[in-house]
């Protein structure tokens, strides 16, 4: 059956994302390391980000707050302001990283985008994700944008209404397990799985065992092949 809407992740699957959050809790680590007597930091920051998603959402904003707030468990009144101080320098820093496209991405966007009408569906903080997509060059290659708060098989149900297509008729490519592949294919589009070299444990899940409508690949040029077969 024919492919009519590609939808498409954006950080990590079109440009690096997690080595940037990787470098800022590196430097969460080396503020609070003085502070931590019990050696937690690390888990301490990333049991307050998982606790702190359905208050904050994903993104970069998201993180400084918990990381703040993990500083704080961590370190209590021994905290100094200044220690604060650099997590927010750390924070936004990672909110005005360069953004690097993955190799490829061009060219395979191009190639995808006359076989089907492309769609970036993406979650984090609406401003920074439309930052970083103007920083990209890549908006015009997209025929909508949708940023949403998080990705649920009722999010792409949603998403596929609002453009006009059957769900057997839309594919979704992303590095996410979690969020990309298994609610889209609960949905019952295609997806196709592209794992980047650096992934964060809470987007991992285990993959479907022999279901039809799931590929994994090892890079964006190969979905524009599986989309040919299809």
């Amino acid at each position: 059956m024919p492919i009519e809407l590609i939808c498409l992740d954006a950080d990590d699957t079109l440009w690096h994302n997690e080595k940037h959050f990787g470098a800022t809790f590196a430097a969460f680590e080396h503020i609070v390391t003085p502070f931590d007597e019990a050696g937690v930091a690390r888990a301490t920051l990333e049991d307050v980000q998982i606790r702190n998603l359905k208050l904050y959402g994903y993104g970069a904003k998201s993180f400084t707050l918990s990381m703040i707030e993990a500083a704080l468990e961590v370190g209590g009144n021994r905290m100094p302001t200044d220690a604060v101080a650099r997590i927010l320098a750390a924070g936004r820093e990672l909110l005005a990283h360069p953004v690097e496209l993955l190799p490829g991405i061009e060219v395979a966007l191009d190639a995808l985008a006359e076989r089907a009408r492309l769609v970036l569906v993406t979650k984090g903080d609406l401003l920074h994700q439309e930052t970083k997509l103007a920083a990209s060059g890549l908006g015009e290659r997209f025929s909508g944008i949708e940023i949403v708060s998080d990705k649920t098989a009722d999010t792409f149900r949603r998403v596929f209404d609002r453009h006009a297509v059957a769900a057997e008729n839309a594919l979704m490519a992303g590095d996410s397990m979690r969020s990309d592949i298994l609610p889209a294919l609960s949905a019952g589009a295609f997806a196709a799985h592209i794992p980047h070299a650096m992934q964060w444990a809470h987007e991992m899940a285990n993959e479907p065992a022999d279901h039809p409508r799931f590929r994994k690949l090892e890079r964006l040029g190969e979905v524009v092949e599986w989309v040919d077969r299809l």
